[in-house]
C-alpha cells in the first residue's frame, strides 16, 4: 500500500488561525501543518478536509480516483464543501467492516473518545491502523490483535494510545508508527522529533508518499537514559514522558514514604496521580539487582536520594567513619551500580539532581554530598547511550 499524507496537523491546522502561543508563532515552512488527511493508494480518502484536493494536487496525485471518503471524527465549523465527482463521506459503524472493489477492506474500530479509528487492510495484506485526533482503541485484548505495519495515530496527546497498542501486540518491533493530528503542545521541528524518537514514532511533513512495510531508519528507543536537572526543572515530567508510550513500567522511588512529612507526601502524591495507571512501583534503594534482571522499563527517580541512603548506610556524614572506610565503601556501591547499569538489557531510564553549578554548601557534609553525587552522575551517565538536561522546562541533549 501507498499512503499521502495530505496534511499531519490538529483539525485546525498548524499554526492555528489567530493563536499567537510560541509553537504557533514557528510553525512556519515544513513545520506547519494542515488538517490531518490520508489518501489510500488513490482510491481511498481517510478525513476530507478543505483543500483537499489543491493537498493533493500538490503532492503528485488526485483525487479523482477516489472511491470512498471515510471521517475519523466529529468535524467542528462550517461544512467542508466536497469536491466534484468525489463520494459524499460517511463513518463506519464500529465493528463494521467494508470491502472495497480495489481489494482494500476497512475496519471500524471504537475509541475511547469520540471518533472512529480505521484498520485498513491492503490487496496484499499490509495492515494500517488511523486513528482519529486524541482518540485510543478501546477493549483491546492481549492476543487477539495481529501486528500493524504502519500506524498513524496522535502519538503527542495520546501516548497511551500507543501503549495499549504495544501492549497488546498490534504494535511491534517492526511497525512503522507515524504521528499525526500535530497541535502546538509542543515545539515543533527538533523537539517534537526528539519527543517522537523517544516514543519510537517519527513525524513526516505534509505532502508526503509512504510506502508500507519499506524499512524507515527511526531512531531506536535508548537502553539507557540520565535525565539531569536543578529542584522543579522539570526532569521527572520528562523522565516520564520518555516512557508513556510504553505499557508496564516499573517506577523505582527512591525516597520512601518518610512518614510524618506532609509536605513529602504531598510531592509524591503529584507524582502518583501524573504516571500512567498501567505502571507499577517499588519504593526501594536496592537497584542493582532490578538492573540485573530482564523485565519492563524502570524509571529511577532519583539517584540523588539513592546516594543519600547509601551515604547514611557507609557513615559518610561522620568525619572519622569517612576516613575509616566509609569512602572506600561508597566507591564500592557506585562501582557496583554503574556496573549494573553497563550490564543492563531492559530499558532504563534515570532522574537525577545537578547540583555542581549552585552555591557551595557552607558544611562539610553538604560540599561532600555535592561532590560525590557529581561524580554518581558522571559515573552514572559514562554508561548511557542518552544524557539530557532539563532547564526551565526545555531539554538539552547533551548525548546521544
Amino acid at each position: 500500500m501507498e499512503l499521502t499524507l495530505l496534511g499531519t496537523g490538529a483539525p485546525n491546522g498548524l499554526p492555528r488561525p489567530g493563536c499567537p502561543c510560541a509553537a504557533c508563532a514557528v510553525a512556519v515552512g515544513a513545520d506547519a501543518r494542515g488538517a490531518t488527511a490520508v489518501l489510500i493508494d488513490e482510491t481511498l480518502l481517510l478525513d476530507l478536509t478543505p483543500g483537499a484536493a489543491f493537498a493533493a494536487a500538490r503532492a503528485g496525485h488526485t483525487l479523482a480516483g477516489v472511491r470512498q471518503v471515510l471521517l475519523s471524527h466529529p468535524h467542528d465549523g462550517p461544512p467542508v464543501e466536497v469536491p466534484a465527482g468525489l463520494p459524499q463521506p460517511g463513518r463506519v459503524p464500529d465493528g463494521r467492516e467494508l470491502t472495497l472493489l480495489t481489494g482494500h477492506r476497512v475496519r471500524a474500530v471504537a475509541m475511547d473518545a469520540p471518533g472512529t479509528g480505521y484498520a485498513v487492510t491492503g490487496p496484499d495484506g499490509q495492515r494500517v491502523l488511523y486513528l482519529p485526533p486524541g482518540g485510543s482503541p478501546a477493549g483491546l485484548e492481549e492476543g487477539a490483535v495481529e501486528s500493524y505495519d504502519m500506524v498513524l495515530a496522535d502519538v503527542v496527546r495520546r501516548p497511551d494510545a500507543l501503549a495499549r497498542l504495544r501492549a497488546v501486540g498490534a504494535v511491534g518491533p517492526t511497525t512503522d508508527v507515524v504521528a499525526v493530528h500535530i497541535d502546538h503542545d509542543v515545539p515543533p521541528g527538533a523537539e517534537v522529533r526528539r519527543r517522537l524518537a523517544a516514543a519510537g514514532a517519527r513525524a513526516v511533513p505534509d505532502g508526503s508518499t509512504l510506502v508500507v512495510g519499506v524499512y524507515e531508519d527511526v531512531p531506536d528507543v535508548p537502553r539507557r537514559t540520565l535525565v539531569l536537572g536543578g529542584a522543579r526543572s522539570g526532569k521527572s515530567v520528562e523522565a516520564e514522558r520518555r516512557l508513556e508510550a510504553f505499557p508496564e513500567v516499573l517506577y523505582v522511588a527512591t525516597g520512601g514514604s518518610r512518614n510524618g512529612d506532609t509536605e513529602w507526601a504531598s510531592r509524591v502524591s503529584a507524582h502518583r496521580e501524573r504516571r500512567p495507571g498501567s505502571w507499577r512501583t517499588a519504593e526501594t534503594c536496592d537497584l542493582v539487582p532490578l538492573l540485573k534482571d530482564d523485565g519492563a522499563p524502570l524509571l529511577i527517580d532519583c539517584l540523588s536520594l539513592w546516594l543519600t541512603d547509601a551515604m547514611d548506610a557507609v557513615g559518610a556524614w561522620d568525619d572519622a567513619e569517612w576516613a575509616d572506610g566509609g569512602e572506600r565503601e561508597l566507591r564500592a556501591r557506585v562501582s557496583e551500580l554503574t556496573e549494573a547499569v553497563r550490564g543492563a538489557r531492559r530499558t532504563v531510564v534515570a532522574v537525577s539532581n545537578e547540583v555542581g553549578s549552585g552555591i557551595v554548601p557552607a558544611t562539610a557534609s553538604g560540599r561532600r554530598y555535592r561532590d560525590e553525587l557529581g561524580r554518581l552522575n558522571a559515573a552514572f551517565a559514562g554508561e548511557c547511550e542518552q544524557v539530557v538536561l532539563v532547564v526551565a522546562g526545555q531539554t538539552m541533549v547533551l548525548r546521544g
